[in-house]
């Protein structure tokens, strides 16, 4: 009877396994779900609606996009949609400083340490936090953190499997939740005021709108990603007998001119970050 519980969790499990590997690339599912809005758009084109539009008080009129003109348009304005687009400027800018701040060693350094200096009881919730964290890089954590949890948690005679899955869990589950600011938080201000001044062509948003939703998801995501880490994924794996038979791996200590360098990089960006809320 104490066996049931389970099987029937492993039973689950292993189903959800089945199905997500079966879904199609990503790239492909964005084209399938770009057809169903154009074959949707011809569906619902051919009926009236009594919704009124609030901007110029006329029925809301669903638009055929798989007519001549609108394919034509659609393929015409590529570009300029693509340019256009809000977000693009702030993750290009934020692509810019990620790039110097990992060519400099700054962002493996800080990982480094962070995860140098934490007890193994806590080293899954701290690699849930840093990859989560790690979003404020863009998509630097999946560089970075994924291969540093397998890294860390074989240093710690842990499954190096656990500690990618957990990582990658982190950096990618956890891709809309942040504790800080991260180059998400413009982006989707950006998609959001673009439509909410559909309504109201004055409106401005906080990038900010988002953060204790945000915050809040960190928490969850930590809990959760620490609870099915340590009680379901790292026991299956060695049930599985996938234990690795390489020898365990080391994460190097800082050098001191890396100790050095944080220390620095850190004084400078408290130091700006005091002059910029002085100056606002």
């Amino acid at each position: 009877m104490s066996d049931t519980p389970v099987a029937a969790r492993t039973s689950v499990l292993n189903w959800i396994e089945r199905v997500g590997n079966r879904l199609p690339d990503p790239a492909l599912l964005f084209f399938m779900l770009l057809v169903a809005v154009w074959v949707l758009s011809a569906l619902l084109s051919q009926f009236s609606f009594s919704h009124i539009d609030p901007r110029n008080g006329e029925p809301v009129v669903v638009a055929n996009l798989l007519t001549g003109t609108a394919l034509t348009s659609f393929l015409g304005g590529m570009v300029a949609t693509f340019v256009g687009f809000h977000p693009l400027g702030v993750v290009l800018l934020a692509m810019l400083g990620i790039g110097v701040a990992d060519h400099t060693g700054f962002i493996r350094a800080g990982l480094r340490g962070l995860l140098n200096i934490t007890s193994p009881r806590f080293l899954t919730p701290m690699l849930l936090l840093v990859a989560i964290a790690s979003h404020s890089a863009a998509d630097a954590g999946y560089v970075l953190v994924i291969p540093l949890g397998g890294v860390i948690f074989a240093a710690a005679g842990r499954h190096p499997l656990a500690g990618i899955a957990a990582a990658f869990a982190g950096v990618s589950g956890g891709f809309s939740a942040n504790f800080i600011p991260s180059a998400l938080d413009p982006m989707l201000q950006g998609i959001t005021q673009a439509g909410a001044q559909i309504i109201d062509p004055a409106i401005t948003l906080n990038p900010l709108n988002n953060y204790f939703f945000t915050s809040a998801s960190t928490l969850l995501i930590v809990g959760l990603g620490w609870y099915l880490t340590d009680r379901v994924v790292e026991p299956r794996l060695r049930a599985s007998g996938a234990d690795s038979a390489e020898p365990a791996a080391t994460i190097e200590p800082l050098t001191s001119a890396e100790r050095r360098g944080l220390r620095i990089a850190l004084a400078t960006t408290l130091l700006l970050g005091i002059a910029f809320a002085a100056s606002t």
